[in-house]
């Protein structure tokens, strides 16, 4: 029962170490329990490989997965300035994005389209899909090193994200938490977001951030934004032309620009999908496993999925780079 537990089968690129396999030392054995013996191993895996996976360990609720999360020395993050729905399951945790099972969600570093996130993030599968459901993962360097020298030194002075909130996108209010318009401005001024109230309590935000960092503790260079998701060519055609059609091309609900503002061709990010496609990792996921990440060194997905399918998501360890622009 144990072999079976911790059987891992992965799909990955040549090379990938992608993400280190961590189980038992004895059968029953609590992730909370083996957190002591492992915490410093971890620590070094994450430097070094960017993730690992916690597979066979006891996880008897989401209660133990959330002081797991916090007994790595930082208080839990609330999400905040969100891109995509989610749901509180406890304090610091969360639902995975809430998008219809059908769809895929490309690779991304969390919350790489702001220019503060976190450096850590823990996602614990409490019910694996039937079908489907993985959490794919690749490295960043790798990313990075892979990317078109082109694309790499015209995305190196970072790239501008332009979000129209209401109607077609998340209201305001639920990605800033607060129904009141100082708040909302407090915030942009301190996150360094130009921000254009419109008619029908509309907001427009423009921020210039980074599309390429480098990791504060190891030094790697990082493919590090979520232009690919931003753009217009994220939308399936049909659903761009009707909204270029309605909104304009300046009020559709998201887009992405070169840092001075000039558009950013359909087929940049053509070969963009293709390098993500290229280091791509994938796992199936069993009940109980948690993956832990460094953020910043190693992207996740999520692929379309049949059946129940329950994956929580906590993060921590804020860092940012709102000086640096």
């Amino acid at each position: 029962m144990m072999e079976l537990m911790t059987r891992f089968e992965r799909s990955a690129p040549h090379g990938s170490a992608l993400p280190v396999l961590m189980t038992p030392a004895y059968a029953g054995e609590t992730l909370l329990d083996a957190q002591p013996r492992l915490a410093a191993e971890i620590d070094a895996h994450l430097k070094q490989t960017g993730g690992v996976l916690l597979r066979g360990f006891s996880v008897p609720t989401v209660q133990d997965f959330q002081r797991f999360a916090a007994g790595f020395g930082h208080p839990l993050l609330n999400y905040e300035f969100a891109s995509t729905p989610r749901s509180a399951v406890g304090s610091g945790v969360y639902t995975s994005t809430e998008y219809p099972s059908h769809q895929h969600i490309p690779l991304h570093n969390e919350q790489a389209y702001t220019r503060e996130w976190p450096m850590k993030i823990w996602f614990h599968s409490v019910i694996a899909a039937a079908s489907g459901g993985e959490t794919p993962i690749a490295d960043s360097r790798a990313i990075y090193r892979r990317m078109p020298e082109h694309i790499r030194a015209r995305f190196a002075p970072g790239i501008r994200y332009v979000r129209n909130y209401g109607e077609f996108d998340l209201p305001w209010q639920q990605v800033f938490n607060t129904e009141s318009r100082a708040a909302v401005e407090a915030f942009c001024r301190r996150s360094h977001i130009a921000w254009e109230w419109k008619e029908d309590d509309g907001l427009r935000t423009t921020q210039l951030c980074q599309a390429i960092a480098s990791h504060p503790h190891t030094g790697d260079t990082v493919w590090f934004n979520q232009g690919h998701l931003f753009h217009v060519s994220n939308l399936q055609p049909e659903v761009r032309e009707s909204l270029e059609e309605l909104c304009g091309i300046d009020n559709l609900p998201r887009n992405v620009f070169y840092a001075d503002g000039s558009t950013i061709p359909d087929a940049v990010f053509d070969e963009v999908r293709a390098v993500l496609a290229a280091e791509t990792v994938s796992f199936p996921w069993q009940n109980g496993d948690v993956l832990m990440l460094d953020n910043m060194l190693a992207a996740h997905a999520r692929s379309p999925f049949k059946g129940p399918r329950k994956v929580v998501v906590a993060m921590a360890e804020p860092h940012g780079n709102l000086n640096q622009f």
